[in-house]
């Protein structure tokens, strides 16, 4: 009879020491708020695009999601210590088709690898490049800017938000496309790139409708072409590549991540709360009126940005390479 109630004070006092040590029982995720580094400049595309999903996602997560900007190095200051963080979810990123694919190409050593260090979450959107020009430029299609291009390519020049965005890349696989040069003006990210596209400091660039579309419409740049094989709804006069004889397809798109180790009941939580955010009429519709394609639920999917990257690092980067853009 002692030996058995010894025992069970025994017990007794082990069950409570587990129940006081912290952490000891796991806690369903999250129990406080969740960190989302976006490693560019706030007010450009991908930031707003990533600040609007991430506060969808704030309600099935029961918890916020705080925005970090961490810009610089065409997303690499910013995924670097992202691909470092703890593998617990409370520390989550952005990034697309420049961070993902292109730095595979631009940097010799990346700090970071795209895909060993990262566990994807699922696809946050997918917007068509666009040739925007400055209002005055005389050219108001793609072979008129074509021919424009090949008077001036020695005078000509585009900006873009720094080498390796997909502003930069997108006119790089244009210019290649049209056989011509033009002298590449990078800027620390999309807006100062668009203020001296509208006064007239640079002739050209390539950018997604999220923050083109206000300037087309105020009239202070042109639309030339939408660089993928649907013209956009909000400029139905804008033609696309392939109606202007050149078979580009150039689509910029993002994705949430987490750091590679992420425990799989987590990264389900996270790409739940993705699927519900995308999910959400009033997002859709605020995306659709910025020219930017939401995915369906079901497709919002870690094994659809894998697909992304794959076929991104079989396309993408061999082009780029060829191109010599070195960063390091």
């Amino acid at each position: 009879m002692i030996r058995s109630l010894r025992l069970a004070g025994s017990l007794a006092a082990f069950c409570a020491s587990l129940l006081a040590a912290p952490g000891a029982i796991a806690q369903p995720f999250p129990t406080r708020p969740v960190t989302l580094i976006v490693p560019f400049p706030a007010g450009g595309p991908s930031d707003a695009l990533a600040r609007a999903v991430a506060q969808k996602m704030a309600a099935p997560l029961g918890q916020p999601v705080v925005i970090e900007n961490l810009g610089g190095a065409n997303g690499v200051i910013g995924l670097t210590k992202a691909s470092k963080a703890a593998a617990d979810g409370y520390t989550i990123s952005f990034g697309g088709i420049g961070t993902h694919v292109a730095n595979l190409a631009l940097y010799k050593k990346l700090a970071y690898d795209p895909v060993a260090d990262f566990a994807p979450i699922g696809p946050a959107g997918a917007a068509p490049m666009l040739l925007l020009a400055r209002a005055d430029l005389p050219a108001n299609d793609l072979r008129e800017f074509g021919a424009w291009l090949a008077k001036h390519k020695d005078k000509a020049s585009y900006g873009s938000a720094g080498v390796g965005s997909i502003s930069h890349y997108g006119c790089v696989l244009l210019l290649s496309s049209l056989g011509q040069n033009a002298t590449h003006v990078p800027y620390k990210g999309v807006a100062p790139a668009v203020n001296d596209l509208m006064g007239g400091q640079t002739d050209f660039m390539c950018d997604q409708p999220t923050t083109a579309l206000p300037q087309i419409a105020g009239g202070r740049i042109k639309a030339i072409a939408v660089l993928s094989g649907t013209r956009l709804a909000q400029l139905p006069r804008a033609a696309t590549a392939a109606e202007g004889g050149h078979a580009l397809d150039v689509r910029s798109w993002n994705a949430f991540f987490a750091p590679r180790g992420t425990p799989q009941p987590v990264l389900a939580k996270l790409t739940g709360a993705l699927q519900q955010a995308v999910a959400d009429p009033a997002l859709r519709k605020q995306m659709e009126g910025l020219g930017v394609d939401l995915p369906a639920p079901a497709d919002a999917t870690p094994a659809a940005v894998a697909a992304l990257i794959a076929r991104g690092i079989r396309d993408d980067v061999p082009a780029l390479k060829a191109k010599g853009h070195y960063l390091d």
